[in-house]
This record gives structure tokens, sequence and C-alpha cells, in this order.
């Protein structure tokens, strides 16, 4: 009798322990003002590039090692790199974001695996009010600072998942050299701190 209530004396102080031990992530909040992303949309005739600004973020960090985030894009802010004011206004169109109905677009983490900073993060990405999963590479580094930082420098979005089928081959057979890559190339860079 008395090895039994050791035992469970000593079941109840591990897990007792093991309680107070969990570490709870910690939330470093973005800084949008020192956060880029980019972008490359390609069609048949040439490309065009630009930027595209983060309204808000977060990480979860748990250590060393980022266990997720919520990013917030404002997608009212989408600037053609060579200041074109006519392909801005498309972009933001119904025919491409519908920026008026759908001002902001999100990435929800929910996975990131491997180990030490280059990581594969797997997250819900939201446009137009249509999710779907989305992963990429990315090179993640907590600082001894305070802050943390990731690197994402190829990210493919296949444009035509959410409902962006303007100029798509996929769509549209006879559209000869008008055509728009469906897929289009996003690069993140992420600051944020404690």
């Amino acid at each position: 009798m008395k090895l039994k209530i050791s035992s469970i004396f000593l079941l109840v102080a591990v897990v007792s322990l093991s309680a107070f031990t969990t570490i709870k992530p910690v939330t470093y909040t973005v800084d949008v003002a020192k956060s880029t992303i980019t972008w490359i949309g390609k069609k048949v005739t040439g490309s065009h590039n630009g930027t595209v600004a983060l309204q808000s973020g977060t990480l979860a960090v748990n250590g060393k090692s980022v266990t997720g985030g919520t990013f917030v894009i404002d997608m009212t802010s989408i600037k053609d790199a060579d200041g074109s004011a006519k392909l801005e206004g498309h972009l933001k169109a119904d025919d491409f974001f519908g920026t008026t109905k759908f001002p902001t677009s999100t990435f929800v983490i929910t996975k990131v695996a491997g180990s030490g900073a280059n990581v594969t993060v797997t997250g819900n990405l939201t446009i137009k009010g249509i999710t779907k999963p989305l992963s990429f590479p990315a090179t993640v580094t907590v600082n001894a600072d305070g802050t943390a930082s990731a690197l994402a420098g190829k990210i493919i979005v296949d444009r035509t998942k959410y409902d962006i089928k303007y100029g798509s081959k996929s769509f549209f057979d006879s559209i000869g050299d008008k055509a728009i890559d469906d897929n289009f190339e996003l690069s993140v860079k992420l600051v944020a701190k404690k």
C-alpha cells in the first residue's frame, strides 16, 4: 500500500513540475515600416513588379523557434514599380484583387517544419474572401536583440485559385500573346519585436 501511495505521489509531482516547465509562445509584433512584400507578375510579352504593404502582423515565438503567426496585407496599397496608375487601378479592380470589396488579404501560419533557421512555412492564404493552403521555404531567425526576422524569397501563388482569371490561358483559349501567367511571385521580409 505504501508503494502505491508513493508511486501516486511521485506521478502527481512529475505532472505538476512539467506543467510549470511548459514554455508559452511569446507574441512578437511585426514592424510594418521595416517589413516589405514585393510582387512579380509575368505575361507573354514581359512582366511587372511592385510592392504591397503589410497592415499588421504577429509571430508566435517559442524559445528560438517561430511556431505561428497572422498577417494582414493592405491590398489597397498595391504599387507598380514603374509608377503606372493605369496598372495599379486595374490590379485594384474586380478583374484582379477587387480592393473595394476586399481591402485586405490574410495569411495565417498553421505549421513551421524544419530545424534551425531554414524552415518550411505552411498556412492559409485568404485573397478575395477565398482561403487556400500555401507552403513555402523561409529563413527565420530569433535575434539576441529581442527581434525576429523572416525572409521568404520566392512564394508562388496561383491567382486562379482565388477567382482571379483575367488574361489566364487556363480559362481563355484565344487570348494569344495577351496571356498573363496564372502564378505570381511574392518575396517577403519581416522584422518583428516583442
